[in-house]
């Protein structure tokens, strides 16, 4: 297996530009040496702050969302190009706040994804169940659904450039975390979804994270899973006494 650990923090809509600078400082400070993949994903208002401060580091520059249109009379929105311009490297996609909160469908999320891919961003797309959905034992439809729409008209060799995030929705800032067991049987079917899409290589090379209340306590067991390769951090990613152990977890 030659995947590398990917650790995410999902900064939400939290933060004014002084208080990420502090963060973001903070943050570079403290995992230099860590061994990890890291990226941060602050509001938008606060990337260009950010980006200064974390270039040439190990931590890349992630955004939360883009527009599904390149340029153009979109009003409130914030193109691709923009954040290209601002040193964004990776775009977080999908989210269950954008599906749930935003009404953002599948066709939504699919069109972004593929606006972020052909303009060389790398794209960590969320995909993930709600309560109601996992107690009707609709789990892997919902997962699988996701991932496939998400995913249309991706090719194999743009595929390289995605994570894929598995979050349960009713985990998400709630305190409740899948067991590592159930965690790993998602991201064990999410797999299969990918192998069956684009062969067993891109299957075994595909990062694919956890998101939903890690924290320092359970990311290391979370991380053990052999099918987890890392996080999507929330609430915990907005304080480096609590992102910092998540990311090197031992």
């Amino acid at each position: 297996m030659n995947r590398h650990y990917y650790i995410a923090g999902n900064w939400k809509m939290f933060n004014t530009r002084a208080q990420s600078a502090q963060l973001a400082q903070e943050l570079v400070n403290e995992l230099k040496d860590g061994k990890h993949k890291y990226l941060v994903a602050p509001s938008f208002t606060n990337i260009e702050t950010v980006s200064a401060i974390i270039q040439g580091t190990n931590i890349r520059l992630g955004a939360q969302n883009c527009a599904p249109e390149e340029q153009g009379a979109h009003t409130g929105e914030v193109s691709v190009l923009q954040l290209k311009d601002l040193g964004v490297e990776t775009i977080i996609l999908g989210h269950s706040e954008r599906r749930h909160s935003y009404k953002e469908d599948d066709a939504l999320i699919n069109k972004k994804v593929k606006l972020a891919l052909k303009h060389g961003f790398e794209v960590i797309l969320c995909i993930g169940e709600l309560l109601e959905e996992r107690e009707a034992g609709k789990v892997e439809e919902v997962c699988e659904t996701q991932t496939v729409k998400g995913l249309e008209g991706v090719n194999v060799l743009e595929l390289g450039n995605v994570v894929i995030a598995y979050e349960p929705v009713w985990a998400i800032g709630t305190g409740k975390t899948a067991t590592p067991q159930d965690a790993e049987a998602v991201h064990v079917f999410v797999r299969k979804v990918i192998g069956r899409l684009y062969g067993e290589d891109a299957a075994s090379k595909i990062i694919i994270q956890y998101g939903g209340s890690v924290k320092p306590e359970n990311a290391a067991e979370l991380m053990a899973m052999e099918n987890i390769d890392g996080a999507l951090v929330g609430g915990a990613s907005l304080k480096p006494e609590s992102f910092v152990p998540i990311a090197k977890f031992a």
